[in-house]
C-alpha cells in the first residue's frame, strides 16, 4: 500500500515553486489528516508518510522544505528518520512527541530537530510554529549572503555570524539553526539576563508563554555543546550568557 499522498494532483510540478513543501510523518490517521488539512489551508504543499522507511524515501524523492515528524513510528522511529534525512540533506524538522519527556526532546534536538511540540497541541500553534521555523531558515540563508564583519569572541567561545559557525577552544561545535540563533540572542547582550518570554519572542517569534519549556530544552541542548558553565540560569527569570572577566 502506498504510504504517501501528494496534494495538488500527485505531483510536485503541479504547484508553483514558491509554494513550500512539507512532509508530515505520523502513523495516526486522524492526526496526520488534521495536520495535512491545516497546512494545506495555510498554503503549503503537503505529502504524508506513516512509517520510518516511507518517510526517508519520500524525503529523498520529494526534497521537502520542512518535516513535521512524530517520534513514535513503525519501521524505525522518528529519531532515526531525522538522522537519515539530515545525513543526506539539511532540512528543518519539527518533532512531535506524545510523551512529555525531556529526554526525548533533548535526543531529538541532538539528532538535528529544530523544534518540538508535545501532544496534544493546537493546529493553530503548529501552523504558527511551522511558519516561524521556515522564516528562521530564510533569515539564515540571507545572513549567509550579507555577512556581518568580524567574529564575536567571548573568551574561548567564538561566534562567526557570516558562516553561522561556533567554535569552543578552537574546535567547531555543530549547532542546529535554532541553537545558533538562541546563542546569538544571548551573546548580543552578554551577562544580561533574558527572560524565557523574551527568548521565545526573539528566537521563535512566538509570544505564547506556553512555549517556554521549548526554550528550557534548547538551553539544555546548547549547554551540552558549548559547556554548561557558559549559560547561567536565573531561577524564575531566565538565562544569561557568561563571559570571562574583563
Amino acid at each position: 500500500m502506498d504510504q504517501t499522498q501528494t496534494t495538488q494532483g500527485g505531483t510536485a510540478a503541479a504547484t508553483p515553486g514558491a509554494q513550500r513543501r512539507i512532509l508530515v510523518v505520523e502513523d495516526d490517521p486522524t492526526i496526520v489528516d488534521a495536520i495535512a488539512t491545516r497546512l494545506r489551508a495555510e498554503g503549503f504543499q503537503v505529502q504524508t508518510a506513516t512509517d520510518g522507511p516511507a518517510a526517508v524515501d519520500t524525503a529523498e524523492a520529494w526534497q521537502p522544505d520542512l518535516l513535521v515528524l512524530d517520534v513514535m513510528l513503525p519501521g524505525f522511529d522518528g529519531l532515526e528518520v531525522c538522522r537519515r534525512v539530515q545525513a543526506r540533506r539539511p532540512v528543518p524538522v519539527m518533532m512531535l512527541t506524545a510523551r512529555d519527556d525531556e529526554t526525548d526532546m533533548l535526543v531529538g534536538l541532538g539528532v538535528g530537530a529544530d523544534d518540538y511540540m508535545t501532544k496534544p497541541f493546537s493546529m493553530r500553534e503548529l501552523a504558527a510554529r511551522v511558519h516561524v521555523l521556515l522564516r528562521r531558515v530564510e533569515r539564515a540563508a540571507l545572513a549567509a549572503h550579507t555577512p556581518r564583519s568580524g567574529i564575536l569572541r567571548l573568551g574561548e567561545l567564538e561566534i562567526d555570524h557570516a558562516q553561522r559557525r561556533v567554535r569552543v577552544r578552537g574546535e567547531d561545535v555543530h549547532l542546529t539553526p535554532t541553537e545558533f540563533d538562541l546563542l546569538v540572542c544571548l551573546a548580543n547582550t552578554p551577562r544580561a539576563v533574558l527572560s524565557r518570554e523574551q527568548l521565545l519572542a526573539e528566537v521563535w517569534d512566538w509570544a505564547d508563554a506556553s512555549g517556554t519549556r521549548t526554550v528550557d530544552s534548547h538551553i539544555k541542548a546548547l549547554r551540552r555543546k558549548i559547556g554548561a558553565e557558559r549559560i547561567r540560569t536565573v531561577h524564575g527569570v531566565g538565562y544569561a550568557l557568561e563571559t570571562p572577566p574583563a
